[in-house]
């Protein structure tokens, strides 16, 4: 399959998706308003840091969701800094995280770990996720490459994620599997920042690549982890910046059948990026 052809699959794909609970045309201003009303919701759990909510931490107003559940919930997250390990499991589907602002709400947590999983800020494991405003981040910092410091791990089907931040110096933005849209979001890392065996769309997005003293060339942008032919993977870049301090690759084929495409329209005004 040739590169326009594999490219046009995974946004095909992902649109199917997107195009019934999401807005994806151009004219459109996506806010949290209009995400509100496509998803039909009139039921919403709110978390304020300061006791003024239903409940102070993110993990506690997760847990109350039913088990099971099968009509959206919206969680607003009022400004605050959140110091949490946050995870939706697999039985708590269909939530909409609403935040005031990437640069009001964050979930911040700090850790490392030689397990990817294990050390993720915020993980999402459920299927039928929104994500709005909100920024994830793990603080640690890791000395050997070995380590990594997850901001997010994505491995839940059918997740949007809309002006969210993550921000890590390693492994920032695990990807781990399924059909995700990350739109108008702020991504910042190092080393294979980007990474995982998702199949994602990146649209109007900014990277930002920070220098790792580690290596000769600083780091890395994506890895993608497809591993055949077969598999339904990769990452797509349409629209937005990629910029840094010093020398990066663009992507490190962690498979045997990495892919990841950038369109036309992504600007990269920076001499520091390099081909794998």
């Amino acid at each position: 399959m040739n590169l326009k052809i594999t490219s046009v699959f995974i946004l095909v794909t992902l649109v199917t998706f997107l195009d019934s609970v999401h807005v994806v045309a151009e004219n459109n201003v996506i806010d949290s308003p209009l995400l509100i009303q496509k998803i039909g919701s009139n039921r919403t759990i709110v978390v304020d840091a300061n006791g003024q909510g239903d409940f102070k931490s993110v993990q506690a107003a997760i847990n109350y969701v039913p088990n099971r559940n099968s009509k959206w919930i919206v969680i607003h997250i009022r400004k605050g800094v959140y110091r949490e390990k946050v995870t939706i499991p697999r039985n708590k589907p269909y939530i909409f995280m609403k935040g005031d602002g990437k640069g009001k709400t964050s979930i911040v947590w700090s850790k490392i770990s030689e397990k990817s999983y294990d050390s993720s800020t915020f993980k999402l494991e459920a299927q039928h996720f929104i994500a709005f405003g909100i920024s994830f981040k793990n603080t640690a910092l890791t000395h050997t490459t070995s380590h990594k410091a997850v901001a997010a791990l994505v491995g839940g089907d059918k997740a949007a994620f809309y002006e969210c931040a993550f921000f890590s110096n390693h492994n920032t933005l695990y990807d781990y599997k399924g059909t995700h849209y990350y739109d108008k979001c702020y991504i910042q890392g190092s080393v294979d920042f980007i990474f995982g065996q998702g199949q994602a769309i990146f649209h109007d997005c900014e990277i930002l690549a920070t220098n790792d003293l580690r290596h000769e060339i600083g780091g890395s942008i994506t890895a993608n982890y497809r591993q055949n032919h077969k598999e339904r993977s990769g990452f797509v870049f349409i629209n937005g910046k990629v910029y840094g301090i010093g020398n990066v690759y663009l992507g490190s084929a962690k498979g045997t059948h990495s892919r990841q495409f950038i369109q036309s329209r992504v600007q990269v005004p920076w001499a520091g990026i390099r081909p794998e």
